[in-house]
This record gives structure tokens, C-alpha cells and sequence, in this order.
């Protein structure tokens, strides 16, 4: 069984994962006006998270060929922005990974011959820690949810206070992500929040941006 000591440290915001330096593509499409109510973009980006991300989260976790998984990362985003910001945050977080859990040679071993989309590098770390397929999904949802919640804190689009009450009222959204998307393959992956990301397609000519991506 795995220690929740574990569970609880890769949960940690101060984890350094890398994460944080991007929006998930929250900055271009607020700053370009595409939305103008963050709940509507945050849903749907959950649900975006759950049918795009989380087939290679478990694929990865349950054993697939991480270089064969990331390569089909790499084709699925065909957005250039998302596509370097995924590169970026799966090195980070693999790099963090490798340091912190430096005795398990699985870990260290994982990224040869990949670009390191984060998805799949992130399903086949935890895999190898020993956590299980519904632990390791839960974890990316829940990073993807603070991910964007913190951005959002950042960009002065919500508080503290209601970043945190808007996670807290997310929980059965959550469930509902999980469960819907539990028997998808990374064959089956897809974009569900077009709007957000043709907008972030176009972060790199925004006038000013806080986050990378």
C-alpha cells in the first residue's frame, strides 16, 4: 500500500514541479477577452484536463511504453504553445522527481528517448513510486485545478479566499471527471475546450504576460 506521507508530499504546492509558471492557457484567453467569467473557463478546462491528459495519465501509470505514449502526446498537441508547455513542465516535474527519489532507479531511468510530455512522464513516475492508477489521476486533476487557480489568483481575476471556495465546491466536478473519462485510451484523446486553446495558441504576441504558457 502506498504511505499517504507520499500522496500528500506530490500534492504539495511546494513540490516544485514547475507548474506554476504557466496558466494552462488562462492568461491569452482572458487577456484576449474571450471569456469574461472564470467559472466558465474553469469547468471546461477540467473537463478538457480529464478527456486529454488523464488517457495518458493512467496508460502511463499502468505500464504502457512511456516512448510510444509520448510520442502520441507530442502529435495530439498540435498547439505549439501547449505542446512547449507541456515539454517544459514534464522535465521539471521529472527532473524534481529524480532528485527527491534518487534510490529508485525506475525513476531515474524513465525519460530516456522521450520529449517528456508531462501527461505521460507524470502517469509513469508515480507508477513507478508505487502509487495506483485512481491515486495518480486524482493527482493530476487536483494539480491542474490549483494550477489554474493560482493563476488566476495571480492575474487578480479571483482572491485567495475565493480561489479556495471555488476548489472546495469542485469536488463532485472532480469525481464526475474521473469517472466519465476512466475507460478513455490515449488513442482516444481530445480536445473538448476549443476556445481556450486557440487562445493560447497566441499567448507568445500577448503585450505582456506573467506566465509562460
Amino acid at each position: 500500500m502506498t504511505s499517504p506521507w507520499l500522496v500528500w508530499q506530490l500534492a504539495d504546492s511546494a513540490f516544485p514541479a514547475g507548474g506554476f509558471a504557466h496558466s494552462g492557457g488562462l492568461e491569452a484567453t482572458w487577456q484576449l477577452g474571450c471569456v469574461n467569467d472564470f467559472e466558465a473557463y474553469l469547468d471546461p478546462s477540467l473537463w478538457q484536463t480529464g478527456s486529454l491528459a488523464l488517457p495518458f495519465v493512467r496508460a502511463a501509470c499502468a505500464g504502457r511504453s512511456l516512448v510510444e505514449l509520448d510520442a502520441l502526446s507530442d502529435a495530439t498537441l498540435s498547439n505549439h504553445v501547449a505542446n512547449r508547455a507541456s515539454r517544459a513542465q514534464g522535465r521539471a516535474f521529472w527532473a524534481t522527481a529524480r532528485g527527491v527519489f534518487e534510490e529508485n532507479d525506475a525513476v531515474r531511468s524513465l525519460a530516456r528517448g522521450t520529449s517528456m510530455h508531462v501527461a505521460p512522464i507524470f502517469g509513469a513516475t508515480l507508477g513507478a513510486l508505487g502509487l495506483r492508477e485512481r491515486e495518480v489521476c486524482s493527482l493530476y486533476l487536483h494539480t491542474s485545478l490549483r494550477g489554474i487557480l493560482s493563476a488566476a489568483v495571480r492575474l487578480g481575476i479571483v482572491g485567495p479566499l475565493e480561489a479556495q471556495r471555488l476548489q472546495a465546491v469542485r469536488a463532485g466536478l472532480l469525481e464526475r471527471v474521473i469517472a466519465s473519462c476512466a475507460e478513455l485510451e490515449p488513442e482516444d484523446a481530445a480536445q473538448t475546450f476549443p476556445l481556450a486553446d486557440a487562445c493560447s495558441a497566441l499567448h507568445d504576441g500577448l503585450y505582456a504576460r506573467l506566465f509562460q504558457s
